[in-house]
């Protein structure tokens, strides 16, 4: 129909290889990387949309089986049918290391989110996992029976799935070295598998036809996706999370798991697609057939990710019940480090036989293999030198063109359900300088128990109520510093009073529905997300209130809200100095470790943060510790506390 063919374009087909293409990957952090590797023993770089290949790398002597792209899309991985993997560097142009030691084709590849991790599956059912700094296999997972088609590493880099011919997938802690799960619901191969990005959730997809959704944290399956003609060939989680996307022989479909139900199918002439990725609110996806390789994208503004009648899918011929909304899921969330950090987490080490040093064969092999750049234009354009000086921003990726349309769009398709509107709410006259607090998501320190199944158990508080405070006191001296003493007469205290009386009463009432909701998650026992919902209502005086209760302190109705919050922020600073100081200065005065742990230095990266502040708001304290009464007892008694940091 014309609808299917504006929503799905195919952009271009290419000869790719000198004989037939066995294997092909998509970058996803751009989604115009195409990599393909080929029965020519060449893995080609190709631009998206672009006829002409930007770099072939040579050196492996047999078929290529499997490719991965890392992360940043700065590193490629290839692995042949003799069991020998190949590392290069695409910005240097040149091989990085060639990593032996599995006896049968390459099935699986996957990078470490946040290391120099690759992990590897083979025919042979072993999965290992190599450090590319070092050249060597650190550590050897050995449960499967047959081939592991695929694997997948965690958002947080602290799990990796396989999926296997032996109809199973596992689900492995790389801390422990050994499984945590096996999940046994397929009837068949299992072919894909794929982390939630947010949610303990795990998709995956079997030469049985169906699709099974895991939960991570009670470890049991959500839903299955049953009634499709033909097997999954490639999935998908949106970057939001909201829906799957399901890579079938010419379509794209588009799920829901609880419960579970298929939101749109696309039609798309792909033929057997073989990889997916997501920019600019577009999909692209990749296929090949003999020595072709095509690629495709699909609008997503005009697919339907939820909250429509499902195509299918129903239970005992009624409709499923209403999908919970996005953004109130009761599962858990992955703690993700901070930082861009490239150091890996520590993870448990084979036998020395396993760190084995490369050998000769290993150096010829690296000889041997090439990195040509055929198109030097598209090359300089897709990897900058890193020692390059860039004196302008960036280009962003353009979407895609969309083909021409005859019709006008539609209102309807103009104005998409479900999307909220951002309402801007203007500033007023006078802004304060605040100083810049990132608030991104912290990975927290977290202690392993022995409860079931290997469940852990998460501290994550401490470090969010800590900043919670330092940002508030920065606030709070920033302000008090550019208050202004302004005397005003009793008429014009109450025409003040009696012109704001409707924004005391909105402001009010919002208070109280804030308190409410914060009310509602703290009677949950859960903390965490108690200060979290507090930190989102935007409202210091709801933060100021949740921090009365966490430092035990029994408040009265007290009439100056100035008082109370220097006395508020002043109690909890003394908390966090008589409990943490101690800790933060052993962790920045502690030699540093052996190996590699991305755990302490997470750890350290924190606690440099924090003594920064700390040091920030020494001065104040140091400066207001000369004040008389309550308040100048209180700020002696912090800088004498602070002293350490001086």
């Amino acid at each position: 129909s014309e609808a299917a063919l504006l929503t799905a374009t195919h952009l271009e087909e290419i000869v790719a290889h000198s004989s037939n293409v066995s294997s092909l990957v998509l970058g996803k952090k751009s989604g115009r990387l195409l990599a393909t590797g080929g029965d020519d023993c060449r893995v080609n770089v190709w631009s998206v949309n672009k006829p002409n290949c930007v770099m072939s790398l040579s050196g492996h002597t047999t078929p290529i089986e499997s490719l991965q792209i890392s992360a940043k899309e700065e590193l490629i991985v290839a692995g042949s049918q003799s069991g020998s993997i190949r590392v290069w560097d695409l910005e240097a142009a040149k091989i990085l290391r060639t990593l032996l030691g599995h006896k049968a084709n390459i099935c699986s590849l996957d990078f470490h989110p946040y290391g120099s991790f690759v992990a590897s599956g083979s025919l042979d059912t072993d999965i290992k996992l190599w450090d590319v700094r070092r050249k060597g296999c650190i550590f050897k997972y050995k449960s499967h029976t047959q081939a592991v088609r695929c694997l997948r590493f965690s958002p947080d880099g602290k799990w990796l799935a396989s999926a296997a011919d032996d109809h199973t997938v596992k689900l492995w802690d790389l801390t422990a070295g050994k499984v945590m799960f096996e999940f046994t619901g397929h009837s068949g191969p299992v072919n894909v598998v794929e982390f939630h990005p947010s949610e303990y959730l795990l998709a995956s997809g079997s030469s049985d036809r169906t699709i099974r959704f895991w939960d991570l944290e009670k470890f049991h399956v959500v839903s299955c996706i049953e009634e499709e003609a033909t097997p999954v060939r490639c999935v998908l989680f949106n970057p939001d999370g909201c829906c799957l996307y399901g890579g079938y022989q010419d379509s794209l479909r588009v799920y829901g798991w609880e419960p579970e139900r298929c939101f749109d199918v696309v039609l798309v002439n792909w033929g057997k697609v073989a990889d997916l990725a997501i920019c600019n609110n577009q999909l692209i996806g990749g296929s090949f057939a003999q020595s072709t390789v095509s690629s495709f994208v699909v609008d997503l503004s005009r697919v339907t990710k939820s909250g429509s009648v499902p195509h299918g899918l129903l239970r005992n011929d009624e409709p499923l019940a209403q999908p919970t909304p996005t953004g109130s899921s009761l599962r858990r969330s992955y703690d993700r480090p901070s930082t861009s950090c490239s150091k890996p987490q520590r993870v448990k080490h084979s036998s020395e036989s396993e760190r084995r040093s490369p050998s000769s064969e290993e150096e010829r092999d690296e000889k041997e293999s090439k990195a040509e750049i055929q198109n030097p234009e598209d090359y300089k354009e897709i990897f900058q030198p890193k020692n390059a000086i860039s004196r302008t921003p960036p280009r962003m990726n353009e979407p895609f063109p969309a083909p021409p349309e005859d019709e006008p769009v539609t209102a309807k398709e103009a104005a998409k359900p479900n999307q909220p509107v951002e309402v801007q709410t203007p500033l007023p006259k006078q802004e304060l300088s605040l100083p810049l607090i990132s608030w991104r998501p912290l990975g927290p320190l977290y202690t392993k128990t022995n409860s079931h199944r290997g469940q852990r158990k998460f501290f994550p508080v401490l470090y969010h109520l800590v900043l919670l405070l330092l940002l508030y006191w920065c606030l709070y001296f920033q302000a008090l510093k550019n208050q202004s003493q302004t005397e005003l007469v009793d008429e014009e205290i109450m025409s003040q009073i009696r012109k704001g009386h409707k924004t005391v009463c909105m402001v009010l009432t919002s208070r109280h529905k804030n308190l409410d909701t914060v009310r509602a998650v703290w009677s949950t026992s859960d903390i965490k997300n108690s200060v979290d919902s507090a930190v989102a209502t935007n409202d210091l005086s709801v933060v100021v209130d949740l921090l009365n209760i966490v430092n035990q302190t029994a408040w009265g109705l007290i009439l100056c809200l100035l008082f109370s919050y220097v006395q508020t922020g002043c109690t909890s600073l003394k908390l966090i100095l008589q409990r943490f100081l101690p800790l933060i200065t052993d962790i920045l005065a502690a030699p540093p470790s052996v190996g590699v742990d991305i755990t302490r230095e997470e750890r350290l990266h924190k606690c440099r943060l924090c003594y920064k502040q700390l040091k920030n708001i020494s001065n104040i304290v140091k400066n207001k510790s000369g004040l008389s009464g309550r308040h100048g007892s209180a700020f002696r008694e912090l800088h004498l506390l602070m002293a350490v940091l001086e």
